[in-house]
């Protein structure tokens, strides 16, 4: 077992990268709905979450969803997952282009560095080495080179792609490079933590599903779970993931992995949110952990029409100007359909963020899992 005093600290060198199949798996039970940092010593005894509130003020009555928990088509409510008809290929120059700071000054001693936040990885190693360094963040040997900027990562370091622990260790050891320069390197919670938690904890053990039996480990394999990051999962990994925050603001920011509000379910406050979430962790019940990753893996919160008030609705609860998040392909966001027999080499062209939602959420999930972008931006955008 790793001791207590473990911190975000120095990872294990990545292997090498196996072969990949890029890919969007979807859960067939996708369909249908179900009615900072951990102590290292045993936890004081913590309340059970919140009960599950109501449609806020405003929100249509049910069975029509609130917009946080907004899904691709109306009769797949809660899907994990959005199907292969509801995410449409995107053509060539479909994307909407937004500059980003590219020549920050530096911070002095008395004020914060510039920041920087990371979209949605999925195993992609290199690709994300190589995003890392083109925006002067590590040099050419991987080390952190960005003295004290902050660096955030939005969720998502697993899964489809080859090397998921390689990019655990990768951000593990860079949040103790950055510490030691004045900076800081620091991760979100996203579903895919929660599900690669789950499969290990909880294995083949049923659980609460209203379309029937479902486990873990089952939702992990068709949500593109790679069998070589399971053989090399430790504890220092599952214990870095439990610790994640959910949500966090800065700058004006509010920083959450999924573009839902299924957020507000767990706390009228960032603190709360976060403690909520740790707790379930903590409780280790196989069921509870699971509503939290259906909860956590819902979509398409801010795209609609309705798009604008539930951003707001999670400012004006927690802070900040703008929602940054991940999760969603800008691709499937931008809601583009290409032809059926579009040419091979054809695929989504992302040049950057996704500003949307009246200018209030920027979209940070490039595709990198569908030959896409993965995207390294530092905040504030310039419109």
């Amino acid at each position: 077992m790793v001791e207590g005093s473990m911190t975000q600290g120095a990872g294990q060198e990545p292997v090498v990268r196996t072969a990949t199949l890029r890919d969007f798996r979807v859960p067939p039970y996708a369909q249908t709905p179900v009615p900072p940092e951990a102590q290292a010593a045993p936890p004081s005894p913590v309340p059970p979450p919140p009960v599950e509130p109501g449609p806020p003020a405003g929100a249509a009555a049910p069975p029509a969803p609130h917009p946080g928990n907004a899904v691709v088509g109306d009769e797949q409510p809660d899907g994990y997952t959005p199907t292969e008809r509801d995410l449409p290929v995107i053509r060539r120059g479909d994307t909407v282009q937004v500059r980003t700071v590219t020549e920050p000054a530096p911070g002095s001693e008395d004020s914060p560095g510039p920041l920087y936040v990371v979209g949605d990885v999925h195993g992609y190693l290199d690709e994300l080495l190589a995003a890392l360094a083109e925006q002067g963040l590590v040099d050419a040997d991987g080390k952190w080179a960005a003295g004290n900027a902050r660096l955030w990562f939005l969720g998502d370091f697993t899964d489809r792609g080859p090397d998921g622990i390689g990019v655990i260790d990768l951000v593990m050891r860079l949040s103790a490079e950055a510490a030691a320069a004045g900076g800081y390197c620091k991760a979100l919670m996203g579903n895919h933590e929660l599900l690669l938690i789950g499969a290990k904890r909880f294995a083949d053990t049923p659980v609460n599903s209203g379309a029937g039996t479902a486990t873990f480990q089952a939702a992990w394999l068709l949500n593109g779970g790679q069998k070589a990051d399971m053989e090399r999962l430790q504890d220092v990994h599952l214990q870095w993931m439990s610790r994640l925050d959910a949500v966090v603001e800065q700058d004006g920011h509010l920083l959450l992995h999924s573009d839902t509000t299924a957020y507000l379910d767990y706390g009228s406050t960032i603190e709360d949110v976060n403690d909520t979430i740790t707790a379930i962790l903590t409780r280790n019940d196989a069921d509870e952990c699971w509503d939290l990753f259906r909860k956590l893996t819902k979509r398409f919160a801010f795209r609609d029409e309705g798009g604008p008030q539930a951003v707001r609705e999670l400012l004006s609860t927690y802070g900040g100007q703008r929602v940054v998040h991940g999760h969603s392909p800008i691709p499937y966001l931008l809601g583009e359909v290409g032809g059926e027999g579009g040419e091979e080499d054809s695929g989504p062209v992302i040049n950057g963020p996704h500003v949307y939602a009246d200018g209030l959420a920027i979209a940070m999930d490039g595709g990198v899992t569908m030959a896409g972008k993965l995207l390294v931006v530092q905040l504030p955008l310039h419109d």
